[in-house]
């Protein structure tokens, strides 16, 4: 299987009266050095977030159709790969994007400040990962179990994640594991950002969340900045995004509008462009979605504004900032 011409095939299983029929994708996909091989070559993962969030209705999407309108929005903007936030999402996705060519990122909601020292905790976030390891296993598009979102660098964390992930790595030696960590300042380096969460010393991949120019200065600030690596790992950026209401025009520094999310978005993929050992992005987020946390009247109105698709099923002027960077990629 790979991303531009993917081959599914037809497997039949029986025993005794019982049979099942299932289509099957082949590959591999390993690590060298800071490069990541699917079927042995070097792969640039051009992807996106998704929330599984309905168009134009509202509502969780559940179907075959909502799988295709998104997955088929995120095939248009370029994308080789998505990355299924923050929680199991459903199988309509899973096989889709499979029979579309789209490789996966997949977690479960393991995020910011769990208690990590509860044993409880552990146990519950090994009985969701079984879960979906059972859904999902002989999905050949799942490249990537991810261990976490944002969680905050200390001696509990880094222990629950270690068995966390020595558990994942019990049931599948066969995909890599990564996980979406904070950036960190260079200490004495300014404007510079260094990989050295020590969760990364368990990782096939590192992968992290970035705002610069939006929650942190303007956008270019992004293009000041220098990124360095402890670590002889490919980088995926998990997150990066900015919010604007679709139809609200204006100049590029004024918030909200599609000019200042074009202008994160330009600036951004200057800076990652500079990064030597950055081996795929995911944006934040490919369509706009609920959020109780985002009441901006006017703005958000309940919904977080990061997509580059509104959730109506208009096209953002950075959707095609990101279509335009991934097509030379």
């Amino acid at each position: 299987m790979g991303p531009e011409n993917p081959k599914l095939y037809d497997v039949n299983i029986a025993s005794g009266d019982d049979s099942i029929t299932d289509k099957i994708g082949f590959r591999t996909i390993e690590t060298k050095g800071q490069d990541i091989l699917l079927n042995g070559k070097s792969i640039f993962l051009r992807g996106v977030c998704i929330h599984e969030e309905a168009a134009y209705r509202g509502g969780r999407a559940h179907s075959l159709e909502d799988a295709r309108q998104l997955l088929g929005w995120a095939k248009e903007m370029g994308c080789n790969f998505v990355r299924l936030s923050h929680y199991t999402h459903n199988e309509y996705m899973i096989r889709e994007a499979e029979r579309m060519g789209i490789l996966l990122w997949a977690e479960i909601p393991l995020y910011w400040t769990i208690q990590f020292e509860n044993p409880a905790v552990l146990t519950n976030a090994k009985n969701q990962f079984t879960e979906m390891f059972n859904k999902d296993k002989n999905r050949a598009a799942v490249i990537i179990w991810a261990l976490a979102n944002e969680t905050p660098v200390g001696d509990a964390r880094l222990s629950f994640l270690r068995n966390y992930g020595e558990y994942i790595r019990g049931l599948d030696q066969a995909r890599l594991i990564s996980a979406a960590m904070d950036t960190h300042g260079g200490g004495d380096e300014p404007n510079t950002i260094v990989m050295n969460d020590p969760l990364g010393e368990i990782l096939d991949v590192l992968g992290c969340n970035e705002y610069y120019g939006w929650y942190s200065g303007l956008p270019d600030k992004s293009t000041l900045l220098t990124w360095k690596t402890i670590y002889d790992k490919p980088l995926i950026v998990s997150e990066f995004g900015g919010g604007a209401v679709y139809g609200k025009h204006g100049d590029k520094l004024e918030r909200w509008t599609e000019e200042y999310q074009e202008y994160f978005f330009e600036e951004n993929l200057k800076m990652l462009e500079k990064i030597p050992f950055l081996r795929g992005t995911t944006p934040w987020i490919l369509m706009d979605f609920r959020s109780a946390r985002r009441p901006l009247t006017g703005i958000q109105d309940y919904y977080n504004r990061k997509g580059v698709i509104s959730d109506q099923g208009q096209k953002k002027k950075a959707f095609y900032t990101i279509q335009n960077y991934y097509r030379h990629k």
